[in-house]
């Protein structure tokens, strides 16, 4: 089996999964913040907040990992026609 990633793809891939570890530590943050400021009852309604927030933050991450896949296709495709052939990495 040969794996032929190029230097383009290297890096999208390495963008998007940094994104993807920013975004997760983002919503355990903001899932913290919400849980201590619900030790406070003057604090609750900015923890609900919090959570809210942090609930919207997970779907960030399937639209990182859409916008990847859709930026590799656009990579390969590229590649692909630059080469005028297709790879077995392309299916």
């Amino acid at each position: 089996m040969t794996l032929r990633i190029g230097k383009e793809e290297l890096v999208v891939r390495r963008r998007y999964e940094a994104a993807s570890i920013v975004n997760d530590a983002l919503v355990a943050l903001w899932f913290i913040a919400g849980s201590v400021m619900f030790f406070s009852s003057g604090w609750e309604r900015t923890g609900i907040w919090c959570f809210l927030l942090g609930s919207i933050e997970l779907l960030v991450r399937p639209a990182i990992r859409l916008a990847r896949q859709v930026h590799l296709g656009r990579l390969r495709d590229d590649a692909s026609d630059a080469a005028g052939r297709e790879s077995s990495q392309d299916f």
